[in-house]
Parts: C-alpha cells; structure tokens; sequence
C-alpha cells in the first residue's frame, strides 16, 4: 500500500515556500497541489471561520471545491449548528460531518456515566477519544494532508506550533496551522475587515468553542482556552487531536 506520509524533501520545501505566507497563500498551495485528499478541520469557532473564508476563496479561485469537515460530538452547542447553516448559505460549501460510532456512544454513557468527563483527566480524555479522534480518523481517511485553525497564542499547549508540519498521529501526512503566528487582534481584525460570521457564543465571553458541557466562558484576564476543560490544569487542555510535539 502506498504511504500518505510526507517524505523529508518534500515537507523540508513546503516550509521554505510558505515561510511568511499569508492564511489564503498556505490554503491555495495545498489546495492546488492536493486537491480532494486535503481536509480542512473544523469547529466553527473564530479561527475556522476565516480557514473557512479563505478556502472559499482559493476554491473559487482553483476551480475545486474544497473538503471541510466538522466533527459531530453530539454535545456541541446548538449555536454551533446554527453557525454551520449561516456557513453553508454564505459560502455555498458543503460542510462534511462526523460522528461517533453510535455503540462506542452507548457504551461510554453505560458503563461510566454521561458526564464522565468531571470526573478525572483519563475519563476526559476517554470520552475525546470516543467523541472525537474516532471520528476523525474517518474524516482523514485517505488524506494526504490537513488544515487547522491552531495558534501559538491560543495556550501554553500549542506554543511551539509550526505552519507546516508533519503529523506523526496520523500516519505522518501532511498538517498546515495557517494561522499559527496569528495573535488575538489579528483574528478579529480580519473577521471584521471580511465580514466573517461568527459564533454566537463569541459575543457571551466564549473565545473557544467546543462541546457544550465542557466549555464556560472566561473571566477578564483569562487565557483564551481557560474555559477549556476548566476543572483540568493548563498542561493537560487538549483532547487528542492536536497532541503537542515534543521534537522538532
């Protein structure tokens, strides 16, 4: 079979090509040389949204129509959903979704609870896994590459990310965060030059969106992510699905 991984030379030369490349410069590159095996993630918090936009753009521009996909949890809020039918109509993009596998589901909430996730870091993660990364292997499944919304800015736990990388989680394909040295201002400076729509939560003090019980809105002052898994300290906010390097 042949590998999806993404050889030295090749990712050696994307991070030369694309040092210093705006968001739409990133997106169309990969959109143009991968085409139907790249993905766009996405959650339809603020950073997705202008992935969103952006990939309209370099679809429209290309001719292609570009694959994003949103990872179904069944306990997002129902702003989100709200979000992705304003999505749909503004952008005329078909919007990929992912859900669970309905007996991993119904095993998870019998045996350990629906709310499991309070209860200590490995039941959090365990539901992640169920919720999340199980979807998201299908939704990369033949993937040569994938897109996300991830930023320096956003915690302690994403710091050291990189506009292209390769993701060793995933068999080693290709993985682009074009907003990776994005700071807050520059995120709403573009959704309010471009008129992104956005979350409504956003307006409620929620910077960061994901599933419904496990997202607060945070107090002034507050990292970005804090209304994460905010029972869990900072080193232990993410769910799986960005796990932080450790080398270069």
């Amino acid at each position: 079979m042949t590998s999806l991984a993404i050889d030295d030379l090749e990712l050696a030369r994307l991070r030369s090509e694309l040092a210093g490349k705006t968001p739409y410069d990133v997106i169309h590159t990969a959109l143009a040389a991968y085409g139907d095996d790249l993905r766009i993630a996405s959650s339809f918090g603020a950073e997705d949204m202008i992935l969103l936009h952006e990939a309209a753009r370099a679809g429209k521009d290309l001719g292609v129509v570009p694959r994003i996909f949103l990872l179904d949890t069944g306990r997002l809020h129902q702003e989100t959903y709200d979000l992705v039918e304003r999505a749909r109509n503004r952008y005329k993009l078909p919007i990929e979704v992912f859900a669970p596998d309905t007996v991993a589901v119904e095993e998870l909430v019998r045996t350990r609870g629906p709310n499991s996730f309070y209860t200590s870091i490995e039941e959090r993660k365990h539901c992640c896994q169920v919720r999340k990364l199980g979807p998201l292997s299908r939704a990369l499944a033949g993937a040569r590459a994938w897109i996300t919304g991830l930023r320096r800015a956003q915690s302690p736990t994403r710091a050291d990310v990189e506009v292209v990388c390769r993701d060793d989680t995933q068999g080693g394909i290709l993985k682009l965060n074009p907003l990776a040295a994005f700071e807050d201002a520059d995120v709403w400076s573009f959704i309010d030059a471009n008129r992104v729509p956005v979350h409504a939560l956003h307006a409620q003090g929620f910077p960061s969106i994901g599933c419904a019980p496990c997202t607060r809105a945070i107090a002034p002052g507050e990292d970005i992510r804090a209304g994460r898994w905010w029972w869990e300290s900072p080193e232990h906010k993410e769910c799986g699905l960005h796990p932080r390097r450790r080398s270069a």
